[in-house]
């Protein structure tokens, strides 16, 4: 079991020392914007990874050289042959796989389901394993290179001691959606009939928006207005080359200490209002909404049958049911499950048991897949995917990338929607589907 190499630098605000790096390969930043000693205390900052794992419409790749397992496998395999000591004290991620798991490489998990391979909008997995990372502790407010050598320590101080980058234009204007209004409207009496008709209790319908990418368009300068529009737990930012990832993601898929598997479902929303009897009224029509607690139980039932096809029998435990957590822009509803893995399992097999999560898919998952992918007839690519890291000291923390936008091919695509249960009303959940995009839209206003 290796030994990580430790070094104390200064503590500079993450999305900062990101514009030193701004231009570096593979650049990934996961950031906790809004901060809290449980949920947003840590955040990351890495480059120039030792090697890739990707999945894409040809095949599992590691450096380009093709694989016969699957990428699961091989992170399986990853994490046994580049175990490392885990130090105590330290930000939990200290090196190993970070990227993101798109939400259409679920198909590949469920391979009986009848889900079309779409045109990819990007490749379904990238996992960079970084040897060197910057590990910020915001309650602390300090922060560390942890590294697998003195000489890439020093290398990436150096990267980090050097001159911000300047910064381009971040809007972007002209978005149409995939839907109008009666089209959305339609799509969501449509799945309410798959529901009567008992085909499943849930489905989680989303629009997308697009538009041109203009000249000079700078992602990084995007996410550094959108970090201070939506501050977020889960917030990222990456720079993979074909695709820029920008995210303010409120939602944990799963958090893994290597004892404790911990699933944070979101279902039940409500805009925020600035004056405070408005938004008092919010909370308390949200609290009290049956529509909006069923909807999260039946979410909690799903990912705790997920969890416990991999976890010890009787672990299988909800300490927090539909409490009330509130953001820049919403109010959520928000379960909290948690287990203990069985032995002889890891990271991979709680992946292919828990992805893509229960909270944008629906019950039963693989069938509220295939009506998704009927209704939406287009990919998601990384929305409603996972991004984070696999920790090679056992440690992992995976969001679930909603409020996300995601820039490639020349194109800018944002998604929301909401999950539609016996109760929904088709205009509701259209405002709705705007509701949760409205920071996302002001980021990208001139």
């Amino acid at each position: 079991m290796r030994e990580p190499h430790t070094r104390e630098i200064v503590c500079i605000e993450p999305s900062a020392l990101a514009l030193r790096l701004k231009g570096q390969r593979h650049l990934t930043l996961l950031e906790s914007v809004m901060r809290s000693e449980h949920l947003g205390r840590y955040s990351f900052l890495a480059c120039n990874p030792k090697s890739t794992l990707e999945v894409n419409a040809t095949g599992t790749f590691l450096d380009g050289v093709a694989q016969s397992e699957n990428a699961l496998s091989l992170i399986s395999r990853l994490l046994a042959a580049n175990r490392q000591r885990h130090i105590p004290g330290l930000p939990p991620f200290q090196g190993g796989l970070a990227g993101y798991i798109a939400y259409d490489y679920g198909r590949r998990l469920e391979p009986h389901a009848k889900i079309p391979a779409f045109t990819p909008l990007c490749p379904d997995l990238m996992l960079h394993h970084y040897n060197c990372v910057a590990a910020f502790d915001h309650m602390q407010e300090r922060a560390w290179i942890i590294s697998d050598s003195g000489e890439s320590a020093d290398q990436l101080e150096e990267q980090l001691n050097g001159r911000p980058k300047a910064l381009g234009p971040h809007a972007i204007g002209g978005w149409q959606s995939n839907f109008t209004r009666d089209e959305y409207e339609k799509a969501i009496a449509r799945t309410v009939e798959f529901i009567l008709a008992g085909d499943i209790f849930q489905a989680n319908i989303t629009q997308m928006f697009s538009a041109v990418i203009p000249q000079g368009f700078d992602p990084l300068a995007f996410y550094r207005v959108l970090r201070l529009k939506n501050p977020a737990t889960f917030a990222a930012f990456m720079d993979y080359g074909a695709i820029q990832i920008a995210s303010s993601s409120p939602e944990r898929l799963l958090r893994y200490d290597g004892e404790t598997v911990e699933a944070r479902p979101i279902k039940g929303t409500r805009r925020r209002d600035s004056d405070p009897v408005r938004d008092a009224n919010l909370i308390a029509d949200l609290t009290a909404s049956r529509k909006d607690r069923a909807e999260n139980v039946m979410i909690v039932d799903l990912l705790r049958n997920d969890l416990s096809r991999v976890s010890k029998p009787g672990t299988v435990k909800v300490p927090v049911l539909c409490g009330l957590e509130s953001y820049a822009n919403v109010h959520h509803l928000v379960s909290v499950i948690t287990s203990a893995l069985k032995d002889g399992h890891d990271v991979g097999h709680l992946i292919g048991a828990a992805f893509p999560g229960g909270s944008i898919t629906g019950a039963p998952k693989i069938r509220a897949m295939e009506i998704i992918a009927g209704i939406e007839q287009a990919p998601r690519g990384v929305y409603c995917g996972s991004i984070g890291y696999i920790g090679f000291n056992g440690r992992t923390d995976l969001n679930i990338a909603i409020r996300t936008a995601q820039f490639a091919n020349g194109t800018a695509r944002v998604q929301g929607g909401g999950g539609i249960t016996a109760r929904s009303q088709p205009a509701a959940e259209y405002e709705e589907s705007l509701t949760k995009i409205k920071r996302l839209m002001e980021a990208f206003a001139p």
